[in-house]
């Protein structure tokens, strides 16, 4: 890509800080062709299927439209999204691409960073999550430690987007403590299948789905980091599902699980049968990822909105921008977005270079860091936004319609996937633990 000041050259919106650097037309060095390839590509399909959709769907719907879903599982967005980072050569189209045309090969991490911001570039939590939030959990313990029958057998049917997959681990009595999770399942006196009893609370996607991919007891007590398992169980008997009002986010779908005696085949079982644990903790530092990915760009809405309205609103016979005060909310707002998109993009570089397991054990704790990080500035940025728009920035619908839900959408950034005060505790934690088994002596 060339880089020189002729705005012709740039990519996206030219509202100062709307876009990241790297397509304001400035040199980085992390994206190359294929990156620009895919987001211009992401950005056409975001502009065809769902940037004018967030209100229909938030507000009036509550619900997304099955057909875009199966418009992106055409085009392989499905694809990308439930494998993230690395995609297996055997899920490419026949010319050896997935979407965007990217070669298979080719594909890393920054490529899932650009997929998950252009998705999220109409300001829409709920729509993003309504569509891919369960795909992106829920499937990857079942291509990482899921038998390769298990996988034979569900994962065609994922990838083509005839069936919906999401992660169910959270209780009413155990969020981020996973280890107090208490739904049961007990095998059954023929050996063949399991017995699954308990509920779930909070899960994404769960109306909409035809697999949970569920945390369960297969021994021990609440509290006890042994015994949990992981079984994919597919609705149908003994399943109830209860759509949940939220605050924001009312098309994603979130849902209160309830299984009564589900017969779930003992094949079902992911990873090893009381080794869960591990599994959870594997899936996490991606989640944590993603989720920074998506609070990062809706800041970056809710900047480029505010500022924009800050150009054309007058009061006192002189537009907001010319007033000191506001352009002081903007350089705050401006600074943490700018700073976080270069700690963002160095994590995901790191993890491109590490092995997965070795990426999870020195990015843990960063990861974490960074998800809460993310948070506290969405929440910064959505109030200096509201303020700078005054009362249509706390009216649904409208021109401050995309303000006024990322303010509501924040606590779904700074609660799943681990609460903002438990991330900032588990980021020093984890980090100590490393030093400290390297041999610092504090």
């Amino acid at each position: 890509m060339t880089h020189s000041t002729d705005k012709t050259t740039r990519f996206g919106s030219l509202v100062p800080f709307a876009e990241p650097a790297a397509i304001r037309d400035l040199p980085s060095p992390y994206y190359n062709e294929s990156h620009h390839q895919l987001r211009k590509a992401a950005r056409a399909w975001v502009q065809e299927h769902i940037m004018d959709v967030p209100f229909e769907w938030e507000e009036e719907t509550k619900v997304v439209d099955p057909a875009v879903y199966a418009s992106a599982a055409r085009e392989g967005i499905v694809t990308c999204l439930a494998f993230g980072t690395s995609i297996p050569k055997k899920w490419a189209k026949p010319d050896g691409t997935v979407f965007g045309g990217v070669k298979v090969d080719e594909w890393d991490g920054f490529h899932d960073l650009i997929l998950i911001d252009e998705i999220h570039r109409n300001g829409s939590l709920g729509v993003g999550q309504g569509l891919f939030g369960g795909l992106q959990i829920g499937c990857p313990p079942i291509y990482h430690f899921g038998s390769q029958e298990l996988q034979d057998r569900v994962l065609p049917d994922i990838m083509s987007g005839k069936k919906r997959v999401c992660l169910a681990i959270t209780e009413p009595e155990a969020g981020s403590d996973v280890k107090n999770l208490s739904t049961e399942a007990v095998l059954s006196e023929d050996g063949k299948h399991y017995i699954v009893n308990g509920t779930k609370k909070w899960i994404t996607n769960g109306i909409y789905s035809d697999y949970f991919t569920a945390a369960v007891r297969t021994s021990g007590k609440a509290g006890e980091m042994n015994g949990i398992s992981f079984l994919l169980i597919p609705n149908g008997p003994g399943v109830t599902r209860r759509r949940m009002l939220m605050s924001g986010q009312h098309c994603a779908g979130t849902t209160f699980l309830s299984f009564e005696d589900v017969k779930v085949p003992v094949e079902n079982i992911i990873g090893e049968v009381g080794q869960g644990f591990k599994c959870i903790m594997n899936n996490f530092r991606h989640e944590r990822l993603m989720i920074s990915i998506v609070a990062q760009r809706i800041a970056r809405v809710a900047l480029e909105d505010s500022l924009a309205y800050a150009h054309r609103r007058k009061v006192f016979g002189k537009r907001l921008i010319d007033s000191e005060v506001i352009r002081n909310k903007f350089a705050h707002m401006a600074r943490v977005i700018e700073a976080q998109q270069a700690w963002l993009e160095s994590i995901v570089y790191a993890s491109d270079r590490l092995p997965h397991d070795l990426a999870n054990q020195r990015l843990g704790g960063t990861t974490a860091l960074l998800k809460a990080h993310c948070g506290i500035t969405l929440e910064l940025v959505a109030r200096e936004a509201v303020q700078v728009l005054g009362g249509i920035g706390h009216t649904r619908g409208g021109v401050g319609e995309r303000v006024e839900r990322i303010r509501r959408d924040v606590r779904g950034i700074t609660i799943p996937g681990g609460s903002e005060e438990i991330m900032l505790d588990n980021g020093i934690k984890q980090e100590l633990r490393l030093v400290m088994g390297l041999g610092a002596k504090l």
